[in-house]
């Protein structure tokens, strides 16, 4: 086809010749029969050749026309079955979607469950899940919803906070009985502090004044002789006396509770007590006004399960 060729000359050359009149063609395509035997007087002239021979009396296609109209026709089904497939696919209950969440509990327990749930109520909605920790490219990897945790750079996509995660400092007993106590968060540099990803752990103060209460944040580079993305290894690893660690509360409540691993710094005032402040989950997903109706429906589920989901302990 020449870039100048209408699509809407066609289909109504194609129109005409399906019905074998202009006067009809011009009823189903709601126009005036002038205006449509202009339409294909334009595309003959477009393509320099003559579709349809034409008198006062009849009407039939030249054997350039018969196959020029086979091919049109041809592809103007493909295209009307191709709308139906998209407009099918944004409105109906079925399809893929493709899913990316940090791992551990927080993917393997908490929103595997939800997806799963999800699943007995959509069972035609296919869903697939990624554990990996590495920031995503939504568009070029073909995520269509990502679970992330800890403060967001402005990306253009739409973020939705689930929750706040509650995050302690914690090591063995026994570690703490052989190295110094540690009353401050840059006292943290002299030990072996276990990391995953991130090497950089932040606190807060809350500082009493005669008036109000004021925050005061702090960043300790730390280092240490084990690095490991895995809060299982890590948890493990601070069991056995090898240093400490910073991890979610949730992934390590059983260790809490037995008190096989307990908090790193020691403060004897409350006013001035030291925390490692909440860390936000939030679900990702690409600015599209043309959303699909099951994207919109596990987006919903997962924010309202979320509300009833205990992650900050």
């Amino acid at each position: 086809m020449q870039s100048n060729t209408s699509l809407v000359d066609i289909r109504t050359f194609v129109t005409i010749a399906e019905q074998g009149s202009f006067t009809k063609a011009a009823a189903i395509l709601q126009s005036s029969r002038a205006h449509v035997s202009r339409q294909l007087t334009q595309l003959e002239k477009q393509l320099g050749v003559q579709l349809i021979i034409r008198t006062t009396r009849a009407q039939r296609l030249t054997p350039t026309g018969e196959l020029f109209f086979q091919q049109c026709l041809a592809s103007l089904q493909a295209i009307e079955q191709a709308v139906i497939t998209a407009k099918d696919d944004t409105e109906s209950l079925h399809g893929n979607i493709n899913i990316n969440c940090v791992g551990g509990i927080i993917g393997e327990d908490i929103v595997a469950d939800l997806l799963a749930e999800f699943n007995l109520l959509h069972p035609d909605i296919t869903l697939e899940l990624d554990l990996s920790s590495q920031r995503v490219d939504l568009i070029a990897e073909s995520f269509d919803l990502v679970v992330r945790m800890g403060e967001l750079q402005d990306s253009g996509l739409v973020a939705r906070k689930l929750t706040d995660i509650k995050v302690q400092v914690l090591a063995s007993p026994d570690y703490l009985a052989r190295h110094p106590t540690i009353h401050h968060p840059k006292q943290l540099v002299s030990h072996n502090c276990l990391t995953g990803s991130i090497k950089r752990w932040r606190f807060q103060q809350n500082i009493k004044l005669k008036t109000d209460m004021q925050q005061e944040d702090l960043e300790v580079n730390v280092q240490g002789n084990f690095s490991c993305k895995s809060g299982r290894a890590l948890i493990n690893a601070a069991k056995n006396s090898n240093g400490i660690v910073r991890l979610p509360v949730l992934y390590c409540e059983d260790e809490i509770n037995n008190r096989t691993l307990v908090p790193a710094i020691i403060t004897n005032e409350i006013e001035e007590q030291w925390h490692s402040p909440d860390v936000p989950l939030y679900l990702l997903y690409h600015r599209n006004r043309y959303q699909p109706i099951r994207l919109k429906l596990l987006i919903e589920f997962i924010c309202n399960k979320f509300n009833n989901v205990k992650t900050n302990k």
